[in-house]
């Protein structure tokens, strides 16, 4: 089984059009699955249009934190509750299309238990780049990245990333990092388990109406990188 974990918080413009893409795809194949949406303390009708998605639609589940805890705590809440032999988290804007997920899961055998998609290979295809301030912000977190912790990853922040359900669960369950720097905590995680971290090219196109804002995000950033190390250092 496949499972697809969406982190939404305040999506209602973006979320039904999301799951329908999704479920198409989905449905067209011969795998069974499921999609597990986990709604983070939205303030607008994102899990009301959730729950009325999954009434007509078995293999969604709608879960729910009370309260605004962090993308990081809605992927791991997603991860643990899965079911699939392999489980993937997708950004609801769909900035990496939902077809991307079979050149993930190809990556995921052997010593190779984590496939993340990168915008920073030569082989990446990006249709729209994020404004300057973003990318220079993204860039200059993944080369702090590089240099305290994760070598030999270009790209740790696409919101588009696969685990087998091993990895799922050593990953996550002690994750710390419940905010932006989750990511980071968890692939480090993976390899101080021995595992392969795969970067993988992908089609990938910003979306406007980010949760991220480089201005006020920029402490939070700096404040995950040193927990990171201290994570590093234990």
């Amino acid at each position: 089984m496949l499972s697809i974990i969406v982190p939404a918080y305040n999506e209602e413009q973006r979320l039904p059009a999301t799951l329908d893409r999704i479920r198409e795809y989905l449905d067209g194949r011969d795998e069974a699955y499921e999609v597990l949406v986990v709604d983070d303390g939205s303030t607008d009708s994102t899990l009301s249009l959730a729950r009325s998605a999954a009434e007509g639609w078995p293999q969604l589940q709608v879960l729910a934190l009370g309260a605004n805890e962090g993308k990081g705590a809605a992927v791991r809440l997603g991860m643990l509750r899965a079911r699939g032999e392999h489980r993937v988290f997708s950004d609801a804007d769909l900035s990496t299309p939902i077809e991307e997920v079979e050149r993930l899961r190809a990556r995921l055998h052997g010593k190779c238990a984590v496939a993340i998609a990168s915008r920073a290979l030569p082989e990446s295809t990006i249709a729209v780049h994020q404004p300057g301030r973003r990318e220079v912000m993204g860039r200059t977190y993944n080369r702090l990245l590089r240099l305290s912790a994760l070598r030999g990853l270009h790209d740790t922040q696409c919101g588009f990333k696969a685990f087998t359900a091993e990895a799922a669960i050593a990953c996550f369950e002690p994750l710390r990092t419940l905010r932006f720097g989750f990511d980071a905590e968890v692939l480090l995680r993976a390899r101080r388990k021995g595992w392969t971290v795969a970067e993988v090219p992908v089609r990938w196109e910003h979306k406007e109406d980010s949760r991220v804002s480089a201005m006020r995000d920029s402490a939070g950033v700096l404040y995950d990188l040193l927990r990171l190390r201290f994570i590093v250092r234990r």
